[in-house]
Protein backbone atom coordinates (compact mmCIF):
# COMPACT_ATOMS: atom_id res chain seq x y z
CA UNK A 1 0.00 0.00 0.00
CA UNK A 2 1.32 3.47 -0.91
CA UNK A 3 1.16 5.81 2.04
CA UNK A 4 0.10 9.43 1.41
CA UNK A 5 2.71 12.14 1.62
CA UNK A 6 2.77 13.97 4.95
CA UNK A 7 2.74 17.73 4.37
CA UNK A 8 2.81 19.43 7.77
CA UNK A 9 4.78 22.15 9.49
CA UNK A 10 7.30 21.45 12.27
CA UNK A 11 4.91 23.05 14.76
CA UNK A 12 2.17 20.58 13.79
CA UNK A 13 4.62 17.73 14.18
CA UNK A 14 5.61 18.91 17.68
CA UNK A 15 1.98 19.25 18.77
CA UNK A 16 0.74 16.06 17.12
CA UNK A 17 -0.54 13.23 19.29
CA UNK A 18 2.08 10.48 19.18
CA UNK A 19 -0.73 7.92 19.03
CA UNK A 20 -2.19 9.51 15.87
CA UNK A 21 -1.39 7.50 12.71
CA UNK A 22 0.89 9.37 10.33
CA UNK A 23 -1.61 9.50 7.40
CA UNK A 24 -3.97 11.61 9.53
CA UNK A 25 -1.38 14.40 9.49
CA UNK A 26 -1.79 14.79 5.74
CA UNK A 27 -3.78 18.04 5.99
CA UNK A 28 -3.44 19.82 2.64
CA UNK A 29 -5.05 23.11 1.56
CA UNK A 30 -6.61 23.36 -1.86
CA UNK A 31 -3.62 24.78 -3.72
CA UNK A 32 -1.44 21.88 -2.49
CA UNK A 33 -3.77 19.10 -3.61
CA UNK A 34 -1.36 17.92 -6.33
CA UNK A 35 0.48 16.23 -3.43
CA UNK A 36 -2.64 14.51 -2.10
CA UNK A 37 -1.38 11.00 -2.83
CA UNK A 38 2.00 9.38 -2.53
CA UNK A 39 2.18 9.09 -6.32
CA UNK A 40 3.09 12.73 -6.82
CA UNK A 41 6.29 13.41 -8.76
CA UNK A 42 7.76 16.75 -9.74
CA UNK A 43 7.19 16.14 -13.44
CA UNK A 44 3.46 15.38 -13.21
CA UNK A 45 2.31 19.05 -12.92
CA UNK A 46 4.67 20.02 -15.74
CA UNK A 47 3.53 17.26 -18.09
CA UNK A 48 -0.10 17.81 -17.18
CA UNK A 49 0.14 21.52 -18.01
CA UNK A 50 1.59 20.70 -21.42
CA UNK A 51 -1.16 18.15 -22.07
CA UNK A 52 -3.93 20.56 -20.99
CA UNK A 53 -2.60 23.32 -23.25
CA UNK A 54 -1.80 21.08 -26.20
CA UNK A 55 -4.97 19.04 -25.88
CA UNK A 56 -7.14 22.14 -25.70
CA UNK A 57 -5.47 23.56 -28.81
CA UNK A 58 -5.98 20.27 -30.69
CA UNK A 59 -9.67 20.17 -29.74
CA UNK A 60 -10.11 23.76 -30.92
CA UNK A 61 -8.58 22.91 -34.30
CA UNK A 62 -10.88 19.90 -34.61
CA UNK A 63 -13.94 22.03 -33.80
CA UNK A 64 -12.93 24.64 -36.36
CA UNK A 65 -12.48 22.03 -39.08
CA UNK A 66 -15.75 20.26 -38.28
CA UNK A 67 -17.79 23.47 -38.03
CA UNK A 68 -16.28 24.85 -41.24
CA UNK A 69 -17.03 21.65 -43.13
CA UNK A 70 -20.57 21.39 -41.80
CA UNK A 71 -21.29 25.06 -42.48
CA UNK A 72 -19.93 24.89 -46.02
CA UNK A 73 -21.98 21.82 -46.85
CA UNK A 74 -25.10 23.44 -45.38
CA UNK A 75 -24.55 26.57 -47.47
CA UNK A 76 -23.91 29.13 -44.73
CA UNK A 77 -22.10 32.31 -45.82
CA UNK A 78 -18.48 32.98 -45.01
CA UNK A 79 -17.67 35.28 -42.12
CA UNK A 80 -15.18 38.19 -42.35
CA UNK A 81 -12.55 36.19 -40.45
CA UNK A 82 -12.64 33.34 -42.98
CA UNK A 83 -14.90 30.99 -41.04
CA UNK A 84 -18.56 30.16 -41.48
CA UNK A 85 -21.26 32.55 -40.29
CA UNK A 86 -23.98 30.51 -38.57
CA UNK A 87 -25.66 33.56 -37.14
CA UNK A 88 -24.87 35.56 -34.00
CA UNK A 89 -26.42 33.15 -31.48
CA UNK A 90 -24.96 30.01 -33.05
CA UNK A 91 -21.55 31.64 -33.45
CA UNK A 92 -21.55 32.60 -29.78
CA UNK A 93 -22.64 29.10 -28.78
CA UNK A 94 -19.74 27.58 -30.73
CA UNK A 95 -17.30 30.03 -29.18
CA UNK A 96 -18.48 29.23 -25.66
CA UNK A 97 -18.49 25.48 -26.36
CA UNK A 98 -14.89 25.66 -27.58
CA UNK A 99 -13.95 26.86 -24.09
CA UNK A 100 -16.25 24.45 -22.24
CA UNK A 101 -14.50 21.40 -23.73
CA UNK A 102 -11.52 22.14 -21.49
CA UNK A 103 -13.53 21.03 -18.45
CA UNK A 104 -13.49 17.25 -19.12
CA UNK A 105 -9.93 17.57 -20.40
CA UNK A 106 -8.73 18.91 -17.03
CA UNK A 107 -10.55 16.16 -15.14
CA UNK A 108 -8.92 13.48 -17.30
CA UNK A 109 -5.47 14.99 -16.87
CA UNK A 110 -5.89 15.13 -13.09
CA UNK A 111 -6.87 11.46 -13.05
CA UNK A 112 -4.45 10.02 -15.61
CA UNK A 113 -1.36 12.20 -15.25
CA UNK A 114 -1.82 13.60 -11.76
CA UNK A 115 -2.64 10.09 -10.47
CA UNK A 116 -5.19 11.39 -8.01
CA UNK A 117 -9.00 11.51 -7.87
CA UNK A 118 -10.43 13.90 -10.47
CA UNK A 119 -12.60 15.51 -7.82
CA UNK A 120 -9.58 16.87 -5.99
CA UNK A 121 -9.45 19.71 -8.52
CA UNK A 122 -13.02 20.67 -7.58
CA UNK A 123 -12.48 20.98 -3.84
CA UNK A 124 -10.64 19.49 -0.89
CA UNK A 125 -13.60 17.14 -0.33
CA UNK A 126 -13.17 15.54 -3.75
CA UNK A 127 -16.39 16.93 -5.21
CA UNK A 128 -18.13 20.16 -6.13
CA UNK A 129 -19.92 21.33 -2.99
CA UNK A 130 -23.35 22.25 -4.33
CA UNK A 131 -24.63 23.84 -1.12
CA UNK A 132 -21.58 26.08 -0.79
CA UNK A 133 -21.90 26.95 -4.50
CA UNK A 134 -25.45 28.11 -3.79
CA UNK A 135 -24.26 30.40 -1.00
CA UNK A 136 -21.60 31.84 -3.30
CA UNK A 137 -24.23 32.52 -5.98
CA UNK A 138 -26.27 34.42 -3.40
CA UNK A 139 -23.20 36.51 -2.57
CA UNK A 140 -22.40 37.09 -6.25
CA UNK A 141 -25.87 38.39 -7.17
CA UNK A 142 -25.71 41.71 -5.25
CA UNK A 143 -22.03 42.16 -6.11
CA UNK A 144 -22.59 41.72 -9.84
CA UNK A 145 -25.58 44.06 -9.73
CA UNK A 146 -23.08 46.82 -8.96
CA UNK A 147 -21.79 46.41 -12.53
CA UNK A 148 -25.11 47.89 -13.66
CA UNK A 149 -25.58 50.53 -10.96
CA UNK A 150 -22.11 52.02 -10.54
CA UNK A 151 -21.53 52.96 -14.22
CA UNK A 152 -24.51 55.30 -13.94
CA UNK A 153 -22.59 57.28 -11.32
CA UNK A 154 -19.22 57.41 -13.08
CA UNK A 155 -18.37 59.73 -15.99
CA UNK A 156 -17.31 58.49 -19.39
CA UNK A 157 -19.26 55.23 -19.52
CA UNK A 158 -22.47 56.52 -21.07
CA UNK A 159 -22.05 57.35 -24.77
CA UNK A 160 -24.32 58.57 -27.51
CA UNK A 161 -23.86 55.26 -29.33
CA UNK A 162 -25.24 53.38 -26.34
CA UNK A 163 -28.43 55.45 -26.38
CA UNK A 164 -28.83 54.81 -30.12
CA UNK A 165 -28.76 51.00 -29.79
CA UNK A 166 -31.91 49.17 -30.91
CA UNK A 167 -33.60 46.40 -28.97
CA UNK A 168 -33.37 43.14 -30.88
CA UNK A 169 -36.88 41.96 -29.97
CA UNK A 170 -38.20 39.63 -27.32
CA UNK A 171 -38.08 36.37 -29.28
CA UNK A 172 -34.42 36.66 -30.39
CA UNK A 173 -33.47 37.98 -26.96
CA UNK A 174 -35.12 35.11 -25.06
CA UNK A 175 -33.63 32.58 -27.50
CA UNK A 176 -30.15 33.97 -26.90
CA UNK A 177 -30.68 34.02 -23.13
CA UNK A 178 -31.75 30.37 -23.18
CA UNK A 179 -28.54 29.45 -25.02
CA UNK A 180 -26.48 31.50 -22.57
CA UNK A 181 -28.17 29.90 -19.57
CA UNK A 182 -27.20 26.44 -20.83
CA UNK A 183 -23.64 26.99 -22.08
CA UNK A 184 -22.20 29.84 -19.99
CA UNK A 185 -22.06 27.81 -16.72
CA UNK A 186 -19.90 25.19 -18.44
CA UNK A 187 -17.75 27.80 -20.19
CA UNK A 188 -17.13 29.75 -16.99
CA UNK A 189 -16.54 26.58 -14.98
CA UNK A 190 -14.05 25.36 -17.59
CA UNK A 191 -11.98 28.52 -17.21
CA UNK A 192 -12.03 28.13 -13.44
CA UNK A 193 -10.95 24.50 -13.66
CA UNK A 194 -8.08 25.37 -16.00
CA UNK A 195 -6.74 28.50 -14.26
CA UNK A 196 -7.85 28.43 -10.62
CA UNK A 197 -7.92 24.64 -10.63
CA UNK A 198 -5.17 22.89 -12.53
CA UNK A 199 -2.69 25.76 -12.89
CA UNK A 200 -3.02 26.86 -9.26
CA UNK A 201 -2.52 23.33 -7.99
CA UNK A 202 0.35 22.77 -10.41
CA UNK A 203 2.15 25.81 -8.97
CA UNK A 204 1.14 24.77 -5.45
CA UNK A 205 2.95 21.49 -5.93
CA UNK A 206 6.21 23.46 -5.69
CA UNK A 207 5.34 26.37 -3.34
CA UNK A 208 3.45 26.58 -0.07
CA UNK A 209 2.22 30.18 -0.28
CA UNK A 210 -1.26 30.53 -1.83
CA UNK A 211 -0.30 34.00 -3.07
CA UNK A 212 2.60 32.68 -5.10
CA UNK A 213 0.56 29.71 -6.33
CA UNK A 214 -2.27 31.99 -7.51
CA UNK A 215 -0.12 34.63 -9.20
CA UNK A 216 1.02 32.80 -12.39
CA UNK A 217 -2.48 31.65 -13.34
CA UNK A 218 -3.88 35.17 -12.85
CA UNK A 219 -1.41 36.59 -15.37
CA UNK A 220 -2.08 33.73 -17.80
CA UNK A 221 -5.82 34.27 -17.36
CA UNK A 222 -5.49 37.93 -18.32
CA UNK A 223 -3.23 37.06 -21.26
CA UNK A 224 -5.67 34.43 -22.57
CA UNK A 225 -8.33 37.12 -23.04
CA UNK A 226 -6.11 39.06 -25.43
CA UNK A 227 -4.49 42.45 -25.14
CA UNK A 228 -6.80 45.45 -25.25
CA UNK A 229 -6.04 48.13 -22.70
CA UNK A 230 -3.73 48.21 -19.70
CA UNK A 231 -6.71 48.71 -17.41
CA UNK A 232 -8.49 45.73 -18.94
CA UNK A 233 -5.45 43.52 -18.37
CA UNK A 234 -5.15 44.66 -14.75
CA UNK A 235 -8.85 44.03 -14.15
CA UNK A 236 -8.60 40.46 -15.45
CA UNK A 237 -5.43 39.81 -13.46
CA UNK A 238 -7.11 41.07 -10.26
CA UNK A 239 -10.11 38.84 -10.98
CA UNK A 240 -7.85 35.82 -11.45
CA UNK A 241 -5.80 36.55 -8.33
CA UNK A 242 -8.87 37.12 -6.13
CA UNK A 243 -10.65 33.97 -7.24
CA UNK A 244 -7.43 32.00 -6.90
CA UNK A 245 -7.03 33.14 -3.30
CA UNK A 246 -10.70 32.40 -2.63
CA UNK A 247 -10.12 28.84 -3.85
CA UNK A 248 -7.32 28.46 -1.31
CA UNK A 249 -9.24 30.14 1.53
CA UNK A 250 -12.52 28.28 0.95
CA UNK A 251 -11.10 24.94 -0.18
CA UNK A 252 -12.56 24.78 -3.70
CA UNK A 253 -13.60 26.40 -6.97
CA UNK A 254 -17.20 27.20 -6.05
CA UNK A 255 -16.60 30.87 -5.24
CA UNK A 256 -14.83 31.54 -8.53
CA UNK A 257 -17.42 29.64 -10.56
CA UNK A 258 -20.32 31.59 -9.01
CA UNK A 259 -18.84 35.01 -9.76
CA UNK A 260 -17.60 33.99 -13.21
CA UNK A 261 -20.97 32.59 -14.29
CA UNK A 262 -23.06 35.57 -13.18
CA UNK A 263 -20.53 38.05 -14.55
CA UNK A 264 -20.49 36.40 -17.99
CA UNK A 265 -24.26 35.99 -18.15
CA UNK A 266 -24.77 39.66 -17.33
CA UNK A 267 -22.17 40.87 -19.80
CA UNK A 268 -23.45 38.70 -22.65
CA UNK A 269 -27.09 39.53 -21.90
CA UNK A 270 -26.41 43.17 -22.77
CA UNK A 271 -25.07 42.05 -26.14
CA UNK A 272 -28.02 39.74 -26.69
CA UNK A 273 -30.48 42.59 -26.07
CA UNK A 274 -29.37 44.85 -28.93
CA UNK A 275 -29.00 44.43 -32.67
CA UNK A 276 -25.52 43.12 -33.61
CA UNK A 277 -24.58 43.10 -29.93
CA UNK A 278 -23.42 39.47 -30.03
CA UNK A 279 -21.27 40.16 -33.10
CA UNK A 280 -18.99 42.52 -31.21
CA UNK A 281 -15.37 41.42 -30.70
CA UNK A 282 -14.88 43.48 -27.54
CA UNK A 283 -14.05 41.63 -24.33
CA UNK A 284 -13.17 42.56 -20.77
CA UNK A 285 -9.61 43.11 -21.99
CA UNK A 286 -10.84 46.17 -23.93
CA UNK A 287 -12.42 47.88 -20.91
CA UNK A 288 -11.74 51.61 -20.34
CA UNK A 289 -10.40 52.71 -16.99
CA UNK A 290 -13.86 53.51 -15.63
CA UNK A 291 -15.21 50.06 -16.45
CA UNK A 292 -12.09 48.35 -15.11
CA UNK A 293 -12.31 50.26 -11.82
CA UNK A 294 -15.95 49.25 -11.42
CA UNK A 295 -15.16 45.61 -12.19
CA UNK A 296 -12.24 45.52 -9.74
CA UNK A 297 -14.40 47.11 -7.04
CA UNK A 298 -17.04 44.42 -7.62
CA UNK A 299 -14.36 41.73 -7.32
CA UNK A 300 -13.16 43.16 -4.01
CA UNK A 301 -16.72 43.42 -2.65
CA UNK A 302 -17.49 39.85 -3.65
CA UNK A 303 -14.25 38.57 -2.11
CA UNK A 304 -15.12 40.23 1.19
CA UNK A 305 -18.65 38.77 1.11
CA UNK A 306 -17.40 35.24 0.45
CA UNK A 307 -14.77 35.41 3.18
CA UNK A 308 -17.45 36.61 5.62
CA UNK A 309 -19.73 33.76 4.51
CA UNK A 310 -16.90 31.27 4.86
CA UNK A 311 -16.44 32.28 8.50
CA UNK A 312 -20.17 31.83 9.09
CA UNK A 313 -20.79 28.67 7.06
CA UNK A 314 -17.42 26.98 7.61
CA UNK A 315 -16.76 25.14 4.31
CA UNK A 316 -14.00 22.54 4.43
CA UNK A 317 -10.64 24.22 3.81
CA UNK A 318 -8.34 21.27 4.44
CA UNK A 319 -8.40 17.95 2.63
CA UNK A 320 -9.31 14.93 4.77
CA UNK A 321 -6.74 12.13 4.72
CA UNK A 322 -7.12 9.42 2.08
CA UNK A 323 -9.19 6.50 3.37
CA UNK A 324 -7.13 3.52 4.41
CA UNK A 325 -8.25 -0.13 4.15
CA UNK A 326 -9.62 -1.61 7.35
CA UNK A 327 -7.14 -3.75 9.28
CA UNK A 328 -8.24 -7.07 10.84
CA UNK A 329 -8.61 -6.95 14.61
CA UNK A 330 -6.08 -9.07 16.47
CA UNK A 331 -6.30 -8.44 20.23
CA UNK A 332 -3.33 -9.20 22.38
CA UNK A 333 -3.27 -11.17 25.59
CA UNK A 334 -5.70 -9.70 28.08
CA UNK A 335 -7.29 -7.26 25.61
CA UNK A 336 -11.10 -7.03 25.54
CA UNK A 337 -12.85 -8.50 22.55
CA UNK A 338 -14.75 -6.18 20.17
CA UNK A 339 -17.47 -8.82 19.96
CA UNK A 340 -18.25 -8.91 23.68
CA UNK A 341 -17.95 -11.79 26.10
CA UNK A 342 -19.63 -14.31 23.80
CA UNK A 343 -17.62 -13.43 20.68
CA UNK A 344 -14.82 -15.45 19.13
CA UNK A 345 -12.20 -13.52 21.15
CA UNK A 346 -12.28 -13.76 24.95
CA UNK A 347 -9.90 -13.04 27.78
CA UNK A 348 -8.08 -16.20 28.70
CA UNK A 349 -6.39 -16.66 32.04
CA UNK A 350 -3.88 -19.27 33.04
CA UNK A 351 -5.02 -22.75 34.04
CA UNK A 352 -6.94 -22.73 37.24
CA UNK A 353 -7.84 -19.02 37.08
CA UNK A 354 -11.36 -18.34 35.83
CA UNK A 355 -11.70 -16.13 32.75
CA UNK A 356 -13.27 -12.67 33.23
CA UNK A 357 -15.63 -13.25 30.34
CA UNK A 358 -18.33 -14.71 32.58
CA UNK A 359 -18.99 -17.87 30.57
CA UNK A 360 -17.54 -21.34 30.68
CA UNK A 361 -14.33 -22.11 28.85
CA UNK A 362 -12.18 -25.21 28.53
CA UNK A 363 -9.45 -23.07 30.04
CA UNK A 364 -11.40 -22.25 33.22
CA UNK A 365 -10.43 -25.55 34.95
CA UNK A 366 -7.25 -27.62 35.26
CA UNK A 367 -6.61 -30.21 32.59
CA UNK A 368 -8.01 -33.75 33.27
CA UNK A 369 -5.68 -36.28 35.00
CA UNK A 370 -3.78 -38.78 32.94
CA UNK A 371 -5.58 -42.16 32.49
CA UNK A 372 -4.30 -45.00 34.71
CA UNK A 373 -1.81 -47.39 33.21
Amino acid sequence: MIMPRVDVTPEQCRNADPMTPAPLLNALPYHRMARYTGRHRWWRPVLGTVVVGGGWFAILLALIVVSYGAGTVAGYPESPDGGVDFGPVANLALELASVAVALPLVLLVVRWIGKRPAGTVSSVTGRLRVRWLGWCLLAAAPAVSLLVLLPLLLPGLETDAASAETFVGWRPFLTAMAVLAVIVPFQAAAEEYVFRGWLTQAAGAFVRSPWIAALPQSLLFATAHGWGTVWGFVDLAVFGLATGLLAARTGGLEAGIALHVLNNVLALSFGAAVVDGLSSDETSADAPWQGAVVAMFVTVVYTALVLWLARRRGPERIAPPPSLPAQPYAPGYGAPSPYGASGPYRERGPYGVPSTGGSSSPYDSPPPPDPPN
